[in-house]
């Protein structure tokens, strides 16, 4: 696994930008050598901060849209259209305004969905999905996700997986359900540590004084039963991209690349 790197922003709006224009270069750099590229979204306020910049630059007509598979991190086990899906949110954010191939945007299955309120079943369909796509090159169960985003919790929870859950001692499955999650709704399915680890890059996006002590726990020698974005990283390259803010407690000798 990559050794992380630090970018830090000014503010939240200003991170929401930069990682905005980041994913749209990282995109169109993939799609010119493969002519596809994959990316796992993530929910939460900077997540979807983050699609929204990306609607909202001209920039982003530079990617061949119909050309990219969109995978999802994670998802609460809500009916579809729900308001607190990370789908929904993402839908509404950018999804709803480019030009996609249906066939390629994979939200996580619903309990109004072909297997029902049955969270077990939904996330063994959703594994199937992943198999189905992998290719021979991606060498694992998974498809090598070209960008795998994260967001960060405040106890340092990356998609579903939250510390010392079950979830988090998976080795083999790529997607669990998840039950009695601490934050509300307590039902969800989740990637596991060895999905988010298929990726060429994970990003862990955070901004806020709440996460500052997340971000310094992630980056320490935790553990990542205890501290589950510590095991956030992916194949080729890991990015803590963060605000001022999410920045204040970084270890110290800890490489930090400063932004405007």
């Amino acid at each position: 696994m990559s050794t992380p790197a630090v970018l830090v922003h000014r503010d939240q709006t200003v991170l929401a930008r930069a990682v905005a224009a980041r994913l749209i270069t990282r995109l169109v750099d993939v799609q010119a050598a493969r002519r596809t590229a994959s990316v796992v979204l993530t929910g939460g306020g900077v997540g979807l901060a983050v699609l929204a910049e990306v609607a909202a630059t001209g920039a982003r007509d530079a990617v061949d849209w119909r050309a990219l598979d969109l995978w999802w991190g994670d998802e609460r086990f809500l009916p579809t259209g729900d308001p607190e899906r990370n789908e929904t949110g993402a839908r509404a954010a950018l999804l709803d305004h480019v030009d996609l191939d249906p066939a390629r945007v994979h939200p996580m299955p619903a309990p109004d969905g072909p297997d029902g309120p049955d969270p077990e079943a939904a996330a063994r369909r959703y594994e199937a999905w992943l198999r189905a796509a992998a290719r021979p090159e991606d060498h694992g169960p998974v498809p090598s996700f070209d960008v795998l985003m994260l967001g960060l919790g405040p106890d340092a929870h990356v998609a579903s997986l939250f510390p010392e859950m079950p979830a988090l001692y998976e080795r083999e499955r790529p997607v669990v359900a998840v039950h009695g999650a601490p934050k509300p709704p307590p039902t969800r399915i989740t990637l596991t540590l060895p999905a988010i680890h298929a990726a060429r890059e994970v990003w862990v996006i955070a901004a806020g004084e709440s996460k500052a002590q997340a971000v310094r726990l992630a980056l320490s020698e935790a553990g990542p039963v205890q501290v589950p974005a510590a095991g956030a990283r992916g194949r080729q390259r890991t990015l803590f991209l963060l605000d001022r803010a999410a920045a204040a407690l970084l270890p110290a000798g800890l490489e930090r690349i400063a932004s405007p």
